[in-house]
């Protein structure tokens, strides 16, 4: 079974079959049942949780994203101004003229209505998208994990297995070589049972070599350092089958967070359409002085002055500079609901195949449990028999220890594209695995 880019960036392959000879098969049950097993899986899913760099990144980024929501609806500072006002010259004097005074003043600017609330709701909305985002990205780590754990438990799997493997095959060298020795076989057996015990030794062998780039693959998910402990794989499991695919459609389309993140964007920038109409209207500059007055050169005491101005800017120049914005933030508004139909059909398309995947590779795996691997292990038993008492050759005996093995595997295939399927499903639904074990 090949292997498959996991979506993300440095994320790791798709699973491979899980290897099973007779007598080690997994159990698929009912077509609804799961196999119960106890599996390190949601302990490994809630390491990834808490340590890997990707969601950390991820939180970081809606922490930062939330902070920035206060700020965006905020006033600006006011300005605090002091200074002498009207004093004459060259005398400089403070008591000669009576509009000469110690000025101390206070101006804000304050946006037109509405304004600041929209700028709240764009940040807000910015941040409803990174949180989604964050959300996509965590539900892939998981989905990852699970990929990876399930290449674990196959390659350890296939290493027990194939030992297991050559073990029955040294056994039936030995029978050959000793039919041999009394001219009862020909040398050919024992020379085709060592062929098959190198060659299932040299499957061990980069069995063992691909067992470390996965487990170093599932270290940088769960952010461990290179010295952890390698993680110890269970046996393969079937998972138990998802829900109709009518609610499994309106899940996707309501929950999935990468949809979610996508109308954020699209209200996000609704808002900054109304904002940059409102543009249009005038802000205000209120301001406020205090001017205090000496006593005039002949004792007498001048009143002290209070000024408020409110200052407008004039539209002068506001349609050739906000009119271009207004047509950029309705073509931004254009391109996210295009990109949030597309993603949405894309999503429902994705589901649909996964969704056929569980159905067909459920199917798959009943068929071989219940019908073909009885009669291939029925096979070998046989074939032995008529081994021993010569009635059948080594070939054949061969031939059916290796279709035991053949039907094993594409069982084992079955349950690990059937699994792949159900964590594509749930990162497609928006859903995550219990944590329980």
């Amino acid at each position: 079974m090949g292997t498959e880019s996991a979506g993300m960036s440095g994320r790791g392959k798709w699973l491979a079959s899980v290897l099973l000879l007779a007598g080690a098969a997994p159990s698929i049950g009912s077509a609804d049942a799961v196999t119960a097993v106890s599996s390190p899986l949601p302990d490994l899913i809630t390491e990834a949780l808490a340590n890997n760099a990707d969601v950390a990144a991820a939180r970081s980024e809606l922490e930062a994203a939330r902070e920035r929501v206060a700020p965006a609806g905020a006033l600006e500072d006011p300005m605090l101004e002091l200074g002498v006002i009207n004093t004459p010259l060259p005398s400089l004097s403070l008591q000669r003229e009576d509009m000469t005074m110690k000025m101390l003043g206070l101006g804000q600017k304050l946006p037109f209505p509405g304004k600041r609330e929209l700028r709240r709701s764009m940040a807000a909305l910015d941040a409803d998208g990174v949180e989604s985002a964050a959300f996509e990205i965590t539900n892939e780590v998981i989905r990852d994990v699970r990929r990876v754990y399930e290449e674990v438990v196959f390659n350890a799997e296939a290493q027990r297995l194939l030992a297991r493997t050559r073990e029955e095959f040294r056994i039936l060298a030995d029978i050959a070589r000793m039919r041999h020795q009394v001219g009862l076989a020909v040398q050919n057996d024992v020379i085709d049972a060592q062929t098959e015990l190198d060659r299932l030794q040299a499957q061990e062998l980069a069995l063992q070599q691909e067992a470390a780039g996965l487990q170093a693959e599932l270290r940088r998910l769960l952010g461990r350092d290179a010295a952890a402990a390698t993680v110890e794989a269970t046996a393969p499991a079937l998972q138990s089958s998802p829900e109709p695919s009518a609610q499994l459609r309106e899940a996707a389309l309501a929950n999935r967070p990468r949809l979610l993140a996508l109308q954020a964007v699209v209200e996000r920038n609704a808002r900054a359409i109304e904002l940059m109409q409102r543009e249009y209207y005038p802000d205000f500059d209120l301001k406020l002085q205090y001017g205090q007055r000496d006593r005039a050169p002949d004792g007498m005491p001048r009143d002290d002055m209070v000024s408020l101005t409110v200052g407008v800017n004039l539209p002068i120049w506001r349609k050739s500079r906000l009119e271009p914005q207004v047509a950029e933030a309705r073509a931004m508004r254009t391109q996210a609901e295009s990109m949030l139909a597309a993603e949405r059909r894309e999503t429902l398309a994705a589901l649909d195949t996964q969704l056929a995947s569980v159905r067909q590779w459920r199917s798959t795996a009943a068929l071989y449990q219940d019908t073909l691997l009885p009669q291939v292990k029925a096979a070998v038993t046989s074939a032995m028999a008529a081994y021993r008492v010569g009635r059948v050759d080594f070939l054949t005996l061969r031939q059916a220890e290796l279709r035991v093995l053949e039907v094993s595997m594409a069982l084992a295939e079955a349950i690990a594209r059937h699994n792949i399927a159900v964590a594509d499903i749930d990162l497609l639904t928006g859903r995550r695995p219990s944590l329980s074990n």
